[in-house]
């Protein structure tokens, strides 16, 4: 029997992918563990995130869109940060029954106090490497990601 199969992680798309995965957990356990003295989680630190990205004027499932998450997981999120007091709900002009989703002002202090957090270490992630570079990475990073939402949709057209 032959061994001539190559590791799929061969594949510099797959390696970049896998490589993304290990970013994502190292992520979650490093901001979970550098915010668990402000009560939050990397899930409720990253929704409330989207929330200040949006200024006040996204919709549960448009602050799920902006995150690439699934609706019903920001929902749940969302209804857990209200009941601690940090976001709130206004109305919609433009929807009558998808509120908005806003900081309460315990909200916004808990996010910049997340943010003072998580700021040195930001800086010291990026190392020698400029603002140039860490942006033509998350321009690349963002090209794929678009690539395959369009390739999701055509998939669920046919």
């Amino acid at each position: 029997m032959s061994n001539d199969i190559a590791s799929p992680f061969d594949h510099p798309t797959n390696a970049l992918v896998l490589e993304v995965f290990r970013l994502n957990g190292a992520l979650i356990r490093t901001g979970d563990a550098l915010i668990k003295p402000l009560g939050l989680t990397s899930a409720r630190w990253q929704v409330l995130g989207s929330i200040a990205h949006g200024g006040g004027t996204f919709s549960v499932a448009r602050l799920a869109d902006n995150m690439g998450l699934a609706r019903q997981s920001v929902q749940r999120i969302v209804d857990e940060l209200a009941e601690a007091g940090l976001v709130d709900f206004e109305p919609n002009p433009a929807h009558k029954r998808a509120k908005l989703v806003v900081m309460t002002p315990r909200g916004q202090r808990a996010f910049a106090r997340a943010t003072e957090l998580w700021q040195p270490l930001a800086d010291a992630l990026a190392g020698e490497l400029t603002a140039r570079d860490l942006r033509k990475t998350a321009d690349n990073l963002a090209a794929l990601r678009a690539r395959l939402e369009d390739h999701s949709q055509q998939g669920s057209q046919q």
